[in-house]
């Protein structure tokens, strides 16, 4: 569910045994506070919970200021993967990851008229997504913070729909807020989604027909640039995507229990999913989900630390 840039500093850990960066996405926010609870009642050290985007963790775990990142998404981090785990080594990938899948979703109504990314290119039929009046539809393309909401911003100039519609950057529980709202209305919506996804426990959505990925077709230039967007091209879908658990090498070093029970963390598609729901429609902490999670899997945590 992948993101970049949260503009909050990497902080020192203080009085805190270690630091795990909290992504601002729901089963990244409850896999952060999983492993806080389950590694204090294993390992007996406190994890400080700190809010960070992708890229500032990496800096983070690269500088000794971070040690844990619950999350990371590929292949939207790529980049990072390449300069920090494979260049410098300062940074290491559970070997375990989760399958998941980004791309576009319509509500029933919306896929009635539009059904593949090339419908959204036809401005008369966009105009069903238009709810202010101006003229253009609006489609949802991620949180301001996501990588994955420029490459989308990126896709919809590739494809050629950016002209015909107004590419909203609003945080991802507004936005679920409203897909739940046109779908209770009967209202078309078109908007950037992803699995594991509470989402589609709720609702009946389809996924927009798109050609399938091609690595000569996806030309993302590194977001470093500012000019990265302008410069990018991706006229297919996105490749296979998973997410992985990231730590700092010194780290696992330092505490190399630690990292063996993080490289044997082996969340399901089907939790994901549930961690989602509990925080997104259930609105639980994360720490308190958290804290019930790690009690009742109570034996699937030992099996973790013992491996």
């Amino acid at each position: 569910m992948a993101l970049v840039f949260a503009l909050a500093a990497v902080l020192p850990a203080g009085a805190t045994d270690l630091v795990i960066a909290m992504p601002n996405w729901p089963s990244g926010q409850a896999a952060a506070n999983i492993l806080k609870v389950g590694i204090a009642k294993k390992f007996g050290l406190e994890a400080e919970i700190q809010p960070l985007g992708t890229l500032n963790a990496f800096v983070g775990l690269d500088g000794g200021k971070v040690d844990i990142q619950p999350e990371v998404w590929r292949p939207n981090f790529d980049e990072l993967i390449k300069k920090y785990v494979t260049e410098k080594s300062t940074v290491t990938l559970s070997p375990r990851g989760v399958a998941a899948w980004q791309g576009l979703c319509a509500t029933p109504e919306a896929a009635k008229t539009i059904k593949s990314v090339s419908d959204l290119a036809d401005a008369a039929k966009t105009k069903i997504l238009d709810t202010d009046d101006d003229g253009l539809g609006e489609m949802w393309i991620g949180a301001p913070t996501w990588l994955s909401t420029g490459i989308e911003r990126v896709r919809a100039n590739s494809y050629g729909y950016g002209a015909n519609l107004t590419l909203v950057e609003v945080e991802e529980d507004v936005a679920m807020a409203a897909v739940d709202a046109a779908v209770a209305t009967g209202r078309p919506m078109v908007f950037y989604c992803y699995a594991p996804h509470h989402v589609f426990e709720l609702h009946k959505l389809v996924r927009l027909e798109e050609p399938p990925h091609d690595d000569a077709k996806w030309k993302i230039v590194p977001a470093r640039d500012p000019l990265w967007i302008s410069k990018s091209s991706a006229t297919t879908a996105w490749d296979a995507t998973e997410f992985r658990i990231a730590y700092a090498t010194a780290f696992g070093k330092k505490h190399p229990d630690i990292a063996r029970f993080l490289d044997h963390v082996d969340f399901s598609q089907e939790e994901v999913t549930k961690m989602s729901y509990a925080l997104e429609v259930e609105r639980q902490l994360p720490i308190d989900y958290a804290t019930k999670w790690v009690e009742a899997n109570a034996t699937r945590i030992d099996g973790w630390a013992k491996q």
